[in-house]
């Protein structure tokens, strides 16, 4: 397999988006971090305990993705130069180093989002169970109605307008 100089060149500018994406989510976290963990010190809770040990966990997760991250990129210039130096194995290596490095990066970040999906579903848990005590009949009818039955209810609208306009 040969390599050119501009294979390894093309993934900077996906790298550079992925790596601002991972500093905004690092900067997300460590203010909500901030805020639940004042709010713990005013009012100690269980379910805060669970989303600041949740939080945390990402925070590392984030942290590595973007260890990763960077070693793509280090790991893309030494293929170039490789490359420049007219060393192909160098090149192919460390550009299949580099892609390794990346899915990694990207792996960490599927596994980073389902525990943010995890955290989300802690604190929806509170508020399940103020929703349950509210009587309002909007908040209490079923979320998602099953086929069978809407198809009904369609059909039986449309026959009650044919008798209206009879």
């Amino acid at each position: 397999m040969i390599l050119q100089m501009t294979t390894p060149a093309m993934i900077f500018p996906a790298i550079s988006l992925i790596m601002l994406a991972y500093t905004n989510r690092f900067l997300g976290l460590s203010s909500v971090i901030r805020s639940l963990t004042h709010e713990y010190q005013l009012h100690p809770d269980d379910a805060l305990l669970l989303q600041i040990d949740n939080l945390q966990r990402r925070v590392m997760m984030v942290r590595n993705m973007q260890l990763f991250g960077v070693m793509c990129i280090m790991l893309s210039i030494a293929s170039i130069a490789a490359l420049f130096f007219d060393s192909q194995f160098w090149g192919v290596l460390w550009f299949s180093t580099s892609m390794a490095c990346l899915v990694l990066s990207l792996l960490l970040s599927m596994y980073e989002l389902i525990l943010s999906c995890h955290a989300l579903e802690i604190a929806l848990s509170d508020m399940e169970k103020e929703l349950k005590q509210i009587a309002h009949p909007i908040l209490s009818r079923p979320r998602r109605k099953i086929k069978k039955t809407a198809q009904a209810e369609r059909v039986k609208s449309a026959e009650d307008l044919n008798d209206n306009i009879r």
